[in-house]
């Protein structure tokens, strides 16, 4: 556990997924964050060697957010080997444990299905000229 409370599963390239924590939970009561405002958190991270956010990379696979404001972000990279492994989900647990009406926030890396660029939206296939 770093100092920063983030958990972080051992990487082995191509294979074990990684899960990072970051948050607290909600106080009771307190209302859930907005998924538009966890999308345009994640929309602040980005792949170090793509200069793209990772939601526009459709690296972001599924959203979910609890009642209690727990939430849960399935995500993969665009290659198992991808040299930020081990520290891009605890970026992307980070960013959205920030997102005001968020609680527990957990990160799972999983490499099925793989990532291809028919996931990325259009402004990302715009900037990276892959028209």
């Amino acid at each position: 556990m770093t100092d920063d409370g983030l958990t972080l599963r051992d990487f082995i390239p191509g294979g074990a997924d990684t899960v990072a924590r970051a948050g607290k939970p909600l106080p009771a009561g307190a209302a859930p964050a907005e998924r538009e405002a966890v999308i345009e958190a994640l929309k602040t991270v980005h792949d170090p060697e793509i200069a793209v956010n990772i939601y526009d990379l459709g690296l972001i696979y599924d959203l979910d957010i609890g009642a209690d404001g727990g939430v849960h972000v399935r995500m993969t990279l665009t290659a198992p080997t991808c040299p930020v492994a081990g520290t891009l989900p605890g970026e992307v647990a980070r960013a959205v444990a920030g997102v005001e009406g968020t609680g527990e926030v957990t990160v799972e890396l999983v490499w099925e299905p793989p990532w291809g660029k028919d996931k990325m939206s259009d402004e990302a296939k715009f900037a990276l000229d892959l028209w």
